[in-house]
C-alpha cells in the first residue's frame, strides 16, 4: 500500500472515528447500565382534558387531530411524530418530555411524561429521540461499517498485519457465531 493511500485512510479513519465518538459513548453507557438493569425512571403527571375530548387512534389523521386537541385544550407542547401503540399513544420524541394519549373505559387520558437523565438516553439509544438525532444515529452506523471495514482492508493491504487482521477477524467472527448462536 502506497504511503498516501495509507496516511489517507488513516485520517479518513480518525474523523469518523472521532465523529462517532459521542454517539459510541451514548451507547457503551445506556447499553451497560441497561444490561445492569438500571433503566432510569421517569416523573409522571395527570394532563386534564376537557371532558369532550376524543381522539381516534386509528384515524390517517391522527397527527392533526392530537395538534388540534393540544390547541383546543390549551396544552403547549411540541412534538414531532406519533408512536401508536394501539390503545395508547406517544407523541415523540421520548428522550424528553413526552405527553402519552390512552383510550380507557372512562375516556380519553393524557399523561405527562417527565424521563430523568438515563431513560432519556434509553431513550436516544432505542431510536426514540428527535428526528435529527435518528438521521445522525443512521450516518453514525454507515460510518461505523466504513470504519469496521476500512480497518480491515488497511490491515489486509498492509502486509506486516495481513496475518494479524485475519486472525482476528476469524476470532472475532467465532466468538461472535458462538457466543451469540451457539452457547
Amino acid at each position: 500500500m502506497s504511503p498516501k493511500l495509507r496516511k489517507y485512510m488513516v485520517l479518513a479513519h480518525l474523523w469518523a472515528a472521532g465523529l462517532m465518538a459521542p454517539a459510541f459513548a451514548l451507547h457503551a453507557i445506556s447499553g451497560g447500565l441497561y444490561l445492569m438493569n438500571i433503566k432510569g425512571q421517569a416523573a409522571t403527571e395527570r394532563v386534564p382534558l376537557p371532558a369532550s375530548a376524543t381522539l381516534d387512534f386509528s384515524s390517517e389523521t391522527l397527527d392533526a387531530e392530537v395538534r388540534e386537541l393540544l390547541f383546543k385544550a390549551d396544552i403547549d407542547h411540541n412534538f414531532q411524530y406519533i408512536r401508536n401503540r394501539g390503545s395508547l399513544i406517544q407523541l415523540r420524541p421520548t428522550s424528553r418530555t413526552y405527553l402519552e394519549f390512552k383510550q380507557t373505559d372512562s375516556g380519553l387520558t393524557a399523561t405527562r411524561v417527565k424521563p430523568n437523565a438515563v431513560r432519556s438516553m434509553m431513550e436516544l439509544h432505542k431510536g426514540h429521540g428527535p428526528t435529527l438525532f435518528k438521521t445522525y444515529q443512521k450516518f453514525v452506523a454507515l460510518l461505523l461499517l466504513l470504519v469496521v471495514f476500512g480497518g480491515v482492508l488497511v490491515g489486509l493491504l498492509a502486509r506486516a498485519y495481513r496475518r494479524q487482521t485475519v486472525t482476528a477477524v476469524i476470532l472475532g467472527g467465532v466468538a461472535f457465531v458462538m457466543i451469540g448462536f451457539v452457547v
